[in-house]
């Protein structure tokens, strides 16, 4: 039997599924560590990972091993009965983000930020607060309660109106925060570092001023971690590096290294807001996602993974920095999660132009392009990416003056 190509299985996918993604460029058939192979046979440098998710690279001998035994011995148990993988997994975050830490687990980013959002409303209206405040460009996902809070127009304004009342600020500007967080708030949705918008972080300062304001006025500053923890910035959480731990905390993405799971993380008093029935998930705590999360842990720690990537992230960093090309402005993020910004806004053209060099990245806005390789790229692989990138441009600016 032949494996199909991916000019085949793109017309089947066309076909059988809603056209809200469009079509992507590339069936990939299997990985090893940071390399991806596709349909066709061509190997590719994943410089995206899954968006954040592969956190220790395809098919790691951990996680495989972890996954197959789980799936092998009991693979869902639902709600109504525990098991011990997710067990051990709330445990673990707990001994990584405090012992007043109380866990809920879901399936997705999205979900963390829903259940989070119940527990600010519930919280609000327990204290008498109205209102949520969230920062303009900011992303926490797509389902109706996370889209409210979301503040980019393209995605959220076709969907509205919207039931809660969110007013939205300046990311990283710290005298609108202020002046928007009052005693009739009852949360701050804040990233650490703006992922959708472009891997836009907050000045220096920031994260540390968001706790300080939410603790003077009483409301909850809701960390949303989606893509910036489990050692993406070269820190379990991003937050650490302001000490400024949030109220309550959403994982997802790379915490199962490739299998969906998520996480909410509430401190204190506030891991009590929820009572008996007050929020539930089928697959939530399944023991396979549990069991893969374990190893992602597991493995950062006892391979050195958070190193790695802040020392590979730095050389990544320095490099795109010291590249020289018309087109390129910067580099920005912390790291293995940057984004390479454009003066002209063809990163679609240099997503391509990267593509053919075998390297994939992420075209995240018209002017910058986002990467988040997993957390065991090697410095030699970095190199490679960042010796490579003067001929990717030059050909992205070819494309460019090539008449359609």
């Amino acid at each position: 039997m032949t494996t199909p190509r991916t000019d085949d299985l793109a017309g089947r996918y066309e076909a059988a599924f809603m056209p809200n993604y469009g079509v992507p460029p590339l069936a990939l058939a299997r990985g090893e560590g940071c390399t991806v192979w596709d349909a066709d046979g061509n190997a590719y440098l994943d410089l995206v990972g899954g968006i954040a998710v592969t956190s220790l690279g395809h098919a790691h001998p951990a996680l495989v091993e972890a996954v197959t035994r789980q799936v092998a011995t009991i693979a869902h148990t639902s709600n109504l009965f525990l098991n011990e993988p997710e067990v051990l997994l709330a445990e673990r975050l707990r001994g990584l983000l405090g012992d007043d830490g109380r866990v809920f687990l879901a399936n997705s980013g999205t979900e963390a930020n829903e259940a989070a959002l119940k527990m600010a409303i519930k919280y609000g209206r327990a204290h008498g607060r109205t209102y949520f405040v969230a920062t303009e460009d900011g992303f926490h996902g797509r389902s109706l309660g996370a889209l409210s809070l979301t503040g980019k127009r393209a995605i959220r304004e076709p969907f509205g109106p919207f039931a809660l009342d969110v007013r939205f600020v300046p990311y990283g500007d710290e005298a609108a925060l202020e002046a928007a967080v009052t005693p009739d708030c009852a949360a701050v949705f804040l990233e650490p570092t703006q992922g959708e918008a472009g891997v836009i972080p907050p000045p220096p300062g920031y994260l540390a001023a968001a706790r300080r304001i939410c603790t003077a006025t009483g409301a909850l500053y809701v960390g949303d971690e989606i893509q910036s923890a489990i050692g993406r910035t070269g820190t379990w959480f991003a937050f650490q590096h302001e000490d400024a731990r949030p109220d309550i905390l959403t994982l997802a993405k790379g915490l199962g290294g490739g299998l969906p799971i998520g996480a909410v993380v509430a401190f204190g008093e506030h891991g009590r807001i929820f009572a008996k029935g007050d929020h539930g998930s089928t697959f939530g705590g399944n023991p396979v996602a549990a069991a893969a999360a374990l190893a992602v842990l597991t493995t950062l720690e006892t391979d050195g993974l958070l190193a790695n990537a802040a020392e590979v992230g730095a050389l990544l960093a320095d490099g795109i920095a010291a590249t020289r090309h018309p087109l390129l402005a910067g580099v920005r993020g912390r790291g293995l999660w940057q984004a390479v910004a454009l003066t002209a806004d063809v990163s679609a053209a240099v997503q391509d132009a990267a593509r053919d060099a075998g390297f994939l990245v992420n075209a995240l806005r018209p002017d910058a392009v986002r990467l988040a390789p997993p957390l065991v790229l090697t410095a030699a692989q970095a190199r490679s990416f960042v010796d490579a990138l003067p001929a990717i441009l030059d050909k992205a600016a070819q494309t460019q003056e090539t008449p359609q």
